[in-house]
């Protein structure tokens, strides 16, 4: 008897649509870090005022890949180019489908000529697995699973702690921990600093504007790590915030990166109906709840570009890899453009105070800091009742005194724009168990500039955050 996998659901199912928007798995959690420090407002507050300390170490994958064909296989499933891509280095990894739809992205970095680490989520860390569990590459490959999300109680190791500093009195911190000024790291490079009596590796990066390094090492390490960086900080005289799980995933909103695209999977034969078959049942992309009011029965159209998302900067064909062909003839077809969303301070409060009138269904609640209730989110987006986008990411920023969310919008949209944004989900709410009844609301919404935040805007080096367009 065949084991279960995403590509028996599928054919016992038919439509993979409700499966995913009416799933069991519950909220989406960032596991194990504290919930809060302090409080989240002020956490949100101390990256942009003096510094914070995120603790990576839980919410990611981390994929090792290693041997004589590992920058081979790599190569062929990245629309990035490796020409000039040489040890020490950093790289935002977006691998695509045949079709050339966006599967998802990790931050995979250099270590060796033959060894490379990808963190980020699931889909393209099953991605790189699988490709090479095929026998096709002389490679290795060490798979270290995101920390469960509800691990009641049960202790928690990884095989790297994964610290993240930035904020504008970051670096008095690094100064001080490392003892003296530090080398010269140019962005998304790597080099080595001193934390303690420790060597540790940094990459040169930034998350909400601010400058910032992100530091990783053995995970019996992380508490000495973390307390000298706490240590450093009170010497130099900085406020740094140690931020929780709360606030952590809405610091994204500012910089602009859409952090969970639906992963487009779900179609095509070939090698598409391999993966399937190799994906378990019980895996992400099989559990995966898809929320918000945006609802079509043809999974294709929750599939996002690498156009769309502000990766067209990226594509390279210098190289063969998976998808190519798709993306050379997708290239000057109209595409979607990636937008800042910013909600009408009045429409949210009329959706909270809908909680508190006694008699009568409320709007979906809007939780604070982020209503994150799915695994990937699609909003309607409206103008004149026509969909022209789709609302992607969303949650409060204490720094803008606002809602704001990511997404996407027909080319003609313009910055400035008033849209219209619904909340919530038809017919009540679907049967996902994060999703209480509800009725739906209008929200007014102005396309705002990504980065939304004027520091990430004016600091970060060109990439896809920087870019107006593809």
């Amino acid at each position: 008897m065949a084991k279960p996998s995403l590509q028996s659901i599928l054919e016992e199912k038919g439509n993979i649509v409700p499966v995913l928007r009416n799933s069991k798995i519950g909220m989406y959690v960032y596991p194990v870090v504290a919930a809060e420090f302090t409080n989240w407002r002020d956490e949100q507050r101390a990256w942009r005022d003096s510094a914070v300390l995120f603790d990576q170490s839980h919410h990611m994958d981390e994929v090792i890949v290693e041997g004589p064909d590992a920058a081979k296989l790599l190569e062929g499933l990245a629309i990035n180019s490796f020409a000039k891509f040489g040890t020490n280095r950093a790289k935002h990894f977006v691998p695509v489908t045949p079709e050339g739809y966006v599967i998802g992205d990790m931050i995979m970095f250099r270590e060796r000529e033959d060894k490379f680490i990808l963190v980020g989520r699931a889909p393209a860390a099953n991605w790189v697995e699988f490709h090479g569990s095929r026998g096709k590459h002389d490679v290795k490959i060490t798979r270290d699973p995101r920390s469960p999300s509800r691990p009641d109680g049960k202790k928690v190791e990884r095989v790297h702690y994964r610290y993240q500093i930035q904020g504008p009195d970051a670096p008095r911190v690094f100064e001080k921990m490392h003892g003296g000024p530090l080398p010269d790291i140019k962005f998304f490079h790597v080099d080595w600093i001193n934390i303690g009596s420790r060597r540790v590796q940094a990459l040169r990066h930034g998350m909400a504007g601010a400058p910032g390094l992100e530091i990783w090492g053995p995970y019996a390490e992380k508490d000495e790590i973390r307390d000298a960086i706490l240590n450093a900080a009170e010497e130099a005289g900085v406020d740094l915030h140690q931020v929780g799980s709360r606030a952590y995933s809405t610091n994204t909103l500012e910089s602009g990166w859409i952090p969970s695209p639906l992963p487009a999977i779900y179609t095509g034969d070939g090698i598409m109906k391999e993966y399937r078959e190799w994906l378990p049942a019980n895996g992400y992309e099989a559990t995966g709840a898809i929320g918000g009011s945006f609802v079509s029965d043809d999974i294709r159209d929750y599939y996002t570009s690498p156009f769309a998302l502000g990766y067209g900067i990226y594509i390279k064909n210098d190289h063969d890899f998976i998808g190519r062909e798709a993306l050379e003839k997708m290239k000057d077809q109209p595409h979607r453009k990636k937008v800042t969303f910013e909600w009408n301070a009045e429409d949210v409060v009329e959706v909270i105070a809908s909680a508190f009138r006694p008699g009568e269904v409320p709007y979906k609640w809007i939780d604070f800091p982020q209503p994150n209730y799915a695994s990937s989110g699609f909003d309607k987006i409206l103008r004149d009742g026509k969909l022209v986008g789709l609302s992607m990411f969303n949650g409060y920023s204490f720094n803008e005194r606002c809602v704001l969310s990511l997404g996407v919008v027909d080319d003609d949209v313009q910055e400035g724009d008033v849209l219209t944004l619904v909340w919530g989900e038809p017919d009540g709410g679907s049967g996902k168990t994060s999703t209480e009844r509800h009725r739906q609301a209008e929200i007014r919404v102005r396309v705002s500039p990504t980065p939304y935040a004027r520091e990430a805007r004016e600091s970060y080096a060109e990439s896809w955050r920087t870019r107006k367009t593809a």
